[in-house]
Formats: structure tokens, sequence, C-alpha cells
């Protein structure tokens, strides 16, 4: 049985994604779904920061996804991976109350769910390529752009020498 926590990303994917496929409000998609499913308050509370937090910052969310799945423009994403990918990369590079690896294996476990055949391995291959940067300090994920750190500059003009 999963966790209030999952639950409560489960609603907030899916009021993300009927929002960007029906540009319905998604904090009113979120309350109906939320009371559908008859989820506790905290449950709710979460679901609706994750919900704000990736409509306040959606486009530097967005352009975190772009620089780091540059063959896939962000609208020809599916939809619901498109939204995983959102809700993880909001709590891993904005929110950052969570683990990497429990953000990362919780939008897994949502593209595993919601999303296609390959919808896990896609999620799980750009969440891993934006955290091996974020670990190496390579973007500046307050802006969303990707920045070359000077020293790992300098190394890489060397190598190529």
């Amino acid at each position: 049985m999963p966790g209030m926590r999952h639950k409560a990303r489960m609603v907030a994917l899916q009021a993300l994604f009927e929002s960007d496929c029906t540009s319905h409000n998604a904090e009113a998609s979120l309350n109906r779904l939320a009371e559908e499913q008859a989820l506790p308050e905290s449950a709710v509370f979460f679901a609706t920061e994750l919900v704000k937090g990736v409509l306040a910052h959606v486009k530097r969310i967005d352009a975190l996804i772009q620089a780091h799945a540059p063959n896939w423009p962000v609208q020809q994403l599916a939809v619901v991976d498109r939204n995983i990918l959102r809700l993880a990369i909001f709590e891993i590079s904005i929110e950052n109350r969570v683990p990497l690896k429990a953000a990362i294996n919780e939008a897994v476990e949502l593209a595993k769910t919601f999303g296609s055949e390959s919808s896990p391995k896609f999620i799980n291959g750009v969440l891993g390529a934006i955290s091996q940067a974020k670990a190496g300090g390579q973007a500046d994920y307050s802006s969303g752009r990707r920045q070359k750190d000077g020293n790992r500059l300098r190394e890489s003009e060397k190598n190529r020498r």
C-alpha cells in the first residue's frame, strides 16, 4: 500500500496532467481529486505545495528538461512523462527537501503506474543526468540554465590539447 506522500504525488501528477491537457485550473482539479480519493489533510497540503511549486517554476523546470533531454522538445514529450519530470525536478532542484534518490525512485514509480512501457527508463535517464549535473556543479538550478564550472572547463580544455 503506497504511503501518504506517494498518494499525494499521484494526485498532484493527475492534477498537473489534467491542467496540461485541458487547461483546467490545476488547484481545482487537485481539490476534486483529493476529495474523490479521501486524502488526509496533510497529503492534500503536500500535493498542493507540489502543484503550486511546479506551476510557479514551470519555465525553469522545462529549461532543465530541455537541457538534459535535448533530443526531446518539452512540448513533444508525452504529457504524463513531462509532468512526472516537472514534479521530480521541482522536488530535487528547487524545493530540495526530498533526498535525490527518493525523488528519482518516486518519479520512476509514477512512470510505471501512469506512463508507457518506456517511461520509467526515460524518466530515470533524464533525472539521472540532472542529478549528475547537479552533483558536478554544472547547472544553475535557480535559473534553469546550464553553466560550465570554471575548473571543469579548464580541465576539459587541457584534455582537448
